[in-house]
């Protein structure tokens, strides 16, 4: 029998779908981390904050 908590949530569901979703993460994680290019991330945040003093 699945053991709840007190508040009624069946941890064994919970550690089934935290296990689900960091596998998922993994794989995300990597694919988007070989596409982002830091230098031109960091390139645009400085233009928006560049442009943020400008307006305000």
């Amino acid at each position: 029998m699945a053991k709840n908590s007190q508040s009624g949530t069946n941890i064994q569901q919970v550690r089934q779908q935290n296990a689900k979703s960091a596998g998922s993460a993994g794989q995300f994680g990597t694919e988007f981390a070989s596409e982002t290019n830091a230098q031109q991330v960091r390139q645009q945040n400085a233009q928006a904050e560049q442009n943020k003093s400008q307006n305000s």
